[in-house]
């Protein structure tokens, strides 16, 4: 496994729509484990393959919590529900963060890495994020949906709540 290059706005890399994933091989596996180790190293929750310049559906997102390792292949949002404004960052804007309303509830569709669909709801910030990631495979930029943005250090007062 590697820790990848993270790649950086404004690459036009990042808003590109990604192509579907249609051969669940060791090469998959591999991104998979790669963006894992990546998002890792970053400090992040989640890390979707065009951010590490591999343009395909496919994303990962991790909390850090009981839940586990959220792997997402071809993921589409079959319905949302409510409302909820809080803070992103992006491992592609370091240092930028900013207000952005998602849904606070949201019900999934993706293949796992062996390729067999799931389904699954998710609420409050695995929601958020699921939906952050999301919107990388179709090159949709958290900035593009952002209220207001935060200073540095708003933030550091945010992260002491």
């Amino acid at each position: 496994m590697s820790i990848l290059d993270i790649v950086k706005h404004p690459d036009n890399r990042l808003e590109k729509e990604c192509e579907t994933v249609t051969e669940f091989t060791e090469d998959l596996y591999l991104l998979l484990d790669n963006l894992y180790e990546t998002m890792i190293h970053s400090d992040g929750v989640g890390i979707a393959a065009p951010q590490v310049g591999v343009c395909k559906k496919a994303a990962i997102v991790d909390l850090d919590d009981d839940e586990g390792t959220l792997e997402m292949i071809n993921p589409v949002i079959t319905h949302t529900t409510g409302s909820d404004i809080d803070v992103e960052g992006c491992l592609s804007f370091p240092g930028l963060y900013g207000e952005v309303e998602r849904a606070d509830k949201i019900n999934l569709k993706a293949q796992n890495r062996q390729g067999e669909w799931y389904e699954l709801e998710a609420e409050g910030y695995m929601a958020r994020a699921i939906q952050h990631e999301v919107d990388h495979l179709y090159g949709v930029l958290f900035t593009s949906k952002v209220i207001r943005y935060i200073s540095e250090e708003e933030m550091e007062g945010w992260e002491e709540e």
